[in-house]
Formats: structure tokens, C-alpha cells, sequence
């Protein structure tokens, strides 16, 4: 089962229309939900029950909304709507402990202006039980490209297992990178880095399963998120680790998948450990 979460947002809708299509290419169960307070959800009656009703029309609609939208992109998709009585961001993340892939969008309607991310964005994609993608202005038409970023940290594999099923679901390309910082005198020498040997290393075990999934492989210089923004330019999806080296004990998520949370050029795929 895929989730994706909407909140009445164009956001929201764009997140639904790409849940909708994966859920399509994945064959699973889609379920658009809506999050509004319990007590509006609840409240029948008391001085509160007209504004807790106008709560749930509005929610009614804005799940409505969404419905029209899965079925305008994948009309042969099992889809089901639900409300979620609690917080966004609670609510996802226990809605989530059975669904193979959280969607939502990477603006909401309550967002702060200048703001570069929802905060339901951000805190779903640091504490879901499964991986999460977070939706930013979906490529179109699509590119046929994957983009996934391997620094050689114990995610990594997971990262490109991930990376690679996309592209095979697609039939689009990997395009595997690593960013580093090394240089020699005379400039950037990638043969020189260790970049050539984590990519070999981090794929060698993988490459067998999905023989039909062309592979590139490049080593770029720079900060690996400044490296994977450019390099996910115009390309279908960018895939990170939840985690990498030089993660703080006790952040939520690992300084680059953070940064890329606000800053990706395109939808956002947060690869958590396995559970």
C-alpha cells in the first residue's frame, strides 16, 4: 500500500498525481488521506460543532479534490480516501507503519511565506516508518532519469536498491553519483579520490539483479548536496539516504538529505534504514 498525505494544496495535488502513478507502476493500493484536529473530526454538537462541520466539509472537499485527481492520472489504481484525526504530521507517521512509500507534497496551505518546505514535509521525512517521497515540481515530460547519491555509508545500498527499481519500473537510466571534495594541485582528479572505488564497490553486488538498467557512474567535486541539486536537474526523481556519514547523533535526518528536503530541484526520494 502507497499513502499520500493532501491538505487541499496545489502541492498536495501534484503529490497525488505522482502517488497515483507510482502506485500504477508498482501495482499496490493507493490511499489519499486528509489530517484535520480530532476535535473536529469528532465534535457532533456543542458551541463548537458548526465550526468542527465546516472543518469536515472542507476536508471533504479537499479529499474529493484529490480523488479526482488520482483517477484523472491512473484511473485503473485501487484508491481509497480516509481522514486522519490528529496532526499532519503524527497522523502520516502512524497511518505510514503499513505502507511501502509515503507521498506528500513539498509546500502545504499553512506555510510561512519564504518558507522552502512544509513542515509536514520535513517531519514525515524524518520520522516515517517507510521511505518517503517528497514531492517538488514534478519533470514534464519525464526524463528517463534516476538520480541517486552514493557516498558509501551502510544506506547506500539501500539508496541505489531503491534507485534501481525506479529506473527498471520506468525503464529510465541510473545515474549514480558521489561528491567529493579531494583535489590535487593541478585540480580535481576523480581517478585520485575514492569516488571510482565506492561506486564499484556499492554497485558490484547489485548490478546482477537488474542487468537491463543502463548505469552511469560519475564522480563530481563539490558539497554533495550542492553536487546532487545540479546533477537532479530536470531528472525524474533524486534518491538519498535518510542518514549518511557525518550524520550528529540524534538529528532527525543527515545534513545533506536535510538540505535536499528544502532544496531539491524535483520529487525527493528520503531511503530510510530497513525496519
Amino acid at each position: 500500500m502507497m499513502l499520500v498525505g493532501v491538505d487541499g494544496s496545489r502541492a498536495g495535488l501534484d503529490a497525488v498525481g505522482w502517488a497515483a502513478r507510482e502506485a500504477g507502476l508498482r501495482g499496490v493500493p493507493l490511499t489519499v488521506a486528509h489530517a484535520m484536529p480530532r476535535w473536529a473530526y469528532e465534535t457532533e454538537t456543542g458551541r463548537l460543532a458548526e465550526v468542527a462541520g465546516w472543518m469536515r466539509e472542507g476536508g471533504r472537499t479537499v479529499l474529493a479534490a484529490a480523488e479526482e485527481r488520482a483517477r484523472r492520472e491512473r484511473p485503473d489504481v485501487d484508491l481509497k480516501t480516509a481522514f486522519l484525526p490528529d496532526d499532519p504530521r503524527t497522523a502520516l507517521i502512524d497511518a505510514a507503519a503499513d505502507a511501502e512509500l509515503l507521498v506528500v507534497g513539498g509546500h502545504g496551505v499553512g506555510g510561512v511565506r519564504g518558507m522552502l518546505v512544509g513542515s509536514v514535509a520535513y517531519g514525515v521525512a524524518g520520522h516515517a516508518p517507510c521511505d518517503v517521497v517528497v514531492v517538488r515540481r514534478p519533470p514534464s515530460p519525464p526524463s528517463g532519469e534516476i538520480v541517486a547519491g552514493v557516498d558509501g555509508s551502510p544506506a547506500s545500498p539501500r539508496v541505489l536498491e531503491f534507485a534501481l527499481a525506479e529506473a527498471r519500473l520506468r525503464g529510465a537510466r541510473l545515474h549514480a553519483v558521489h561528491a567529493s571534495d579531494r583535489a590535487r594541485p593541478g585540480g580535481f582528479d576523480p581517478e585520485g579520490s575514492d569516488g571510482p572505488r565506492v561506486l564499484r564497490e556499492t554497485l558490484a553486488a547489485l548490478r546482477a539483479d537488474h542487468p537491463d538498467v543502463p548505469i552511469v557512474e560519475e564522480v563530481v567535486p563539490g558539497h554533495p548536496a550542492e553536487v546532487l541539486r545540479q546533477a537532479a536537474s530536470g531528472a525524474d526523481l533524486l534518491v538519498v539516504g535518510s542518514h549518511g556519514y557525518g550524520t550528529l547523533a540524534g538529528m532527525i535526518l543527515g545534513s545533506i538529505s536535510h538540505e535536499l528536503v528544502h532544496r531539491a530541484p524535483g520529487p525527493l526520494a528520503v531511503v530510510g534504514s530497513p525496519r
